[in-house]
């Protein structure tokens, strides 16, 4: 939970299993995975998944459904509230957000904004 008493970021039940499965996979070192944004898309911002193999300074651990989380401290506030799942079809496979934070997403998908 965050000051707003709202959980900064929620996991579907897909997403806290492709967590599982890849922090499995990644070997001894790897705690979790990390979530984190950077600049870049169209719409200005985009969501960044990886391997988390130590706490940062800062960050947020969010343990939901038996897996952790670790929050970039430059993406918790445009994470708050966000939902993470993970998808897969015939053509792609990934995880997506569901995020109240975005006013504006690309067309494409890959990146979002906020006000």
């Amino acid at each position: 939970m965050f000051g707003t008493g709202t959980p900064i970021l929620t996991l579907t039940d897909a997403a806290a299993q492709r967590v599982k499965a890849l922090v499995d996979k990644g070997g001894q070192d790897v705690l979790g995975l990390r979530v984190a944004v950077a600049n870049k898309g169209c719409s200005g911002l985009s969501y960044v998944v990886e391997y988390a193999k130590d706490k940062k300074q800062f960050e947020e651990v969010v343990e939901d459904k038996g897996v952790k989380v670790f929050i970039d401290p430059a993406a918790v506030m445009f994470l708050i509230g966000a939902e993470m799942d993970y998808e897969e079809s015939k053509f792609s496979s990934g995880f997506t957000f569901a995020n109240p934070n975005e006013t504006a997403r690309c067309g494409c998908g890959e990146s979002f904004s906020v006000s």
